[in-house]
């Protein structure tokens, strides 16, 4: 594997095994950056109503401290967090997660979708959630997209889901590992649309 280590504290556990694996060298260039794309796009010229019954509003995602970074965390041990070497997001993931779920929602629903940041666009159905993985897991060669979900429907009714996709044997390589997290990341949006859906939206 090829990461570069990012350690705290006293967390020096797996050190040995990975020596071999790892960079202490300064910050290069990468030589390409890392996007999320859909698996399914609205087509260009289909219109949706703005009716803000029928609206649904992505709001920014949260995520833990590892994943407010643009790099791709590995996951070295229970303690320990690594950053993938030479894989670096165009954007930080929160982002390019909640334009690829409101792409997602758009074309599979033909629902208006809002999630820029404009707050006098009003929705009826509200969608927020927390990013709690975003990465590589050394230990078994996978990624996994881990996100809890809220989503609230007027002033009434909220409901919370937890979704996740893995994908196993996957190389510690930029290439490899990104291809991987957009096939999770595209699974889990499917999964949230088919779950905001059977709340009720596709009325």
């Amino acid at each position: 594997m090829m990461v570069t280590m990012f350690r705290s504290g006293m967390a020096l556990a797996g050190a040995a095994l990975l020596s071999g694996c790892v960079s202490f060298g300064g910050a290069e260039p990468p030589p390409s950056l890392l996007t999320l794309t859909p698996d399914t796009a609205l087509p260009a010229g289909v219109t949706a109503q703005s009716g803000q019954s029928s609206a649904i509003r992505i709001f920014p995602l949260e995520t833990p401290a590892k994943l407010n970074v643009t790099r791709v965390p590995v996951q070295v041990d229970a303690t320990e967090i690594a950053f993938l070497k030479d894989a670096v997001w165009i954007e930080k993931p929160a982002r390019l997660f909640r334009s690829l779920m409101a792409e997602t929602i758009r074309a599979r629903t033909s629902t208006f979708v809002i999630d820029g940041d404009d707050p006098g666009m009003k929705a009826d159905g509200n969608l927020r959630g927390v990013i709690r993985e975003f990465g590589y897991d050394a230990r078994n060669g996978s990624v996994i997209v881990r996100f809890d979900a809220v989503w609230s429907v007027g002033a009434d009714a909220t409901y919370t889901q937890r979704f996740e996709s893995v994908q196993g044997g996957v190389v510690a390589e930029a290439g490899p590992v990104a291809e991987a997290l957009n096939i999770a990341a595209n699974d889990v949006a499917g999964q949230v649309n088919d779950w905001i859906v059977g709340a009720g939206t596709a009325d």
